[in-house]
């Protein structure tokens, strides 16, 4: 007598159970870790900003003429952030300077602008983590607005 062999099972329909038990673990994973990210691409108030984007273009092009004047640069031997403003306007600014952190907005941070007699200011940066800043500095001076925006690498 022939007795039959006995079946094999085919391993197929496992195989593509397992790519989709894989694929949907994965899947979800990516989301899950995905909405976590913390994106600061937009200021908070970004629509208040829109709306005075003119002003901001009239005080930036009122600091083109005196750029060659208005520096913001940064010690490392004292690790402080030298902020100087034109001698004309070093008595009677008025303003802040605003350490703005690209890679994440809640490091940033706003200082009063007091400059000394001369122009000029030093602000410690002891507290600034390392990198990238953007320092910008607006005041007033003479009935008119001002604003300096320096990129500045911290070490």
């Amino acid at each position: 007598m022939n007795t039959p062999a006995p079946s094999r099972r085919s391993l197929w329909p496992l195989a593509i159970i397992g790519f989709f038990i894989v694929f949907a673990t994965f899947l979800t994973s990516f989301i899950v870790w995905a909405v976590g990210q913390k994106q600061d691409l937009v200021a908070e108030n970004y629509y208040e900003k829109e709306v005075r984007f003119q002003e901001q273009l009239d005080r930036q092009q009122r600091t083109q003429a005196l750029a060659k004047e208005t520096v913001v640069q940064f010690n490392a031997a004292t690790r402080t952030i030298l902020v100087a403003l034109p001698d004309a306007q070093a008595r009677e600014a008025k303003g802040q300077i605003h350490f703005y952190r690209p890679a994440n907005a809640r490091l940033d941070q706003t200082v009063p602008l007091s400059t000394d007699p001369t122009g000029r200011q030093a602000v410690d940066a002891r507290s600034l983590a390392a990198g990238l800043w953007k320092v910008r500095v607006e005041w007033s001076a003479g009935g008119k607005d001002f604003y300096f925006d320096q990129p500045v690498i911290v070490d």
